[in-house]
């Protein structure tokens, strides 16, 4: 298999991860396993009760075994794909003695990031789902994916095409703005404020609905606390929800006006940008109806998946604005 084509196979098996992670989360089973790396002490989640061994797991969590296994899955998935990245480490690390050109810093950097990201997976289920480590286990996933798909870039760049790069520092700031609603998009799944609001455009009927700032975005909350099913109350779910609404017209409204502005100079750079107009009026659609149809678990994991696309889609254009031209 060539290399390109591995990190191809690579890019795809994450996006099947990220998937299995919101389905996770969005399906109430980030502590279907009360432990880890196991499942109530076993690698395969015990059918009944009666099974476990370890009784004391038991008295943590009754058993659930539909949401054990859709945890285990995940598990099972992500450990695969860190078997992928090492390997391509590893191979990358094989090319660049016959290639000088081949990177190695982007690789190791890839391996890096899936070793913390498996601590964050294991601290989502000792810290019990505290916000912040879900939110960055959340981040670590689409930062895996992304430097995948810029190492795809870089192996299979020509270099043929010469870009109009006065777009540069508007696109690394549509990027950097959209890395930011993402991580509101974490934040608020979370904190289980999806539906603090369900109506649009108002909310709870009105445009001012009662909200508290001061505890809505309050990072740390100490060891021990089971944020399952959200601690906050709900004015400070509200908040968050009118946050990440917010953000997202700010978000809509600067890639809309980027890609026109990309669209209108013509070439490769208008190309990419309908790729990302298509994703942007599909995201914006996909987040109105998990409000309006109460959060339909497929809506919902599609939300986290055209996210992710249009992440690549930003980072694509980017790269081909900074990338040196000759």
């Amino acid at each position: 298999m060539r290399y390109a084509t591995f990190i191809k196979f690579s890019i795809v098996f994450t996006l099947c991860v990220i998937i299995m992670g919101a389905w996770t989360r969005l399906a109430d089973a980030g502590l279907g396993c009360p432990d880890w790396p196991g499942c109530y002490g076993e690698w395969i989640v015990p059918h009944a009760e009666e099974a476990v061994d370890e009784k004391h797991y038991l008295e943590q969590r009754p058993l659930e075994p539909h949401k054990g296994w859709l945890e285990m899955i995940h598990r099972y998935v992500a450990g695969i794909l860190g078997l992928l990245i090492l390997a391509i480490t590893v191979w990358s690390w094989r090319r660049r003695s016959s290639d000088p050109n081949q990177p190695v810093v982007l690789p190791t950097l890839l391996l890096g990031v899936v070793v913390f990201q498996a601590a964050l997976g294991m601290w989502t289920v000792t810290l019990l789902l505290k916000p912040l480590v879900v939110m960055g286990h959340l981040l670590g996933g689409f930062t895996t994916l992304s430097l995948l798909f810029l190492l795809l870039l870089i192996a299979t760049d020509r270099r043929s095409t010469i870009v109009n790069t006065s777009f540069k520092p508007w696109a690394m700031l549509g990027l950097i703005i959209l890395i930011m609603q993402i991580a509101l998009g974490g934040w608020t799944s979370t904190n289980y404020a999806a539906l603090a609001c369900t109506d649009f455009p108002t909310c709870h009927g009105v445009w001012m609905p009662e909200t508290d700032f001061s505890e809505a975005f309050v990072m740390w909350r100490g060891i021990g606390v089971n944020y399952e099913f959200g601690v906050l109350e709900h004015p400070a779910r509200t908040a968050i929800h009118l946050t990440h609404r917010i953000g997202a017209l700010i978000t809509f409204g600067y890639l809309l006006g980027l890609a026109v502005a990309m669209i209108k100079q013509g070439g490769m750079l208008a190309t990419a940008s309908k790729v990302m107009l298509v994703l942007l009026f599909t995201q914006v659609a996909l987040g109105i109806s998990n409000v309006v149809f109460h959060l339909p678990l497929t809506v919902a994991v599609l939300h986290n998946l055209v996210a992710a696309l249009l992440l690549l889609s930003v980072i694509y254009v980017n790269y081909v604005l900074w990338r040196r031209q000759y």
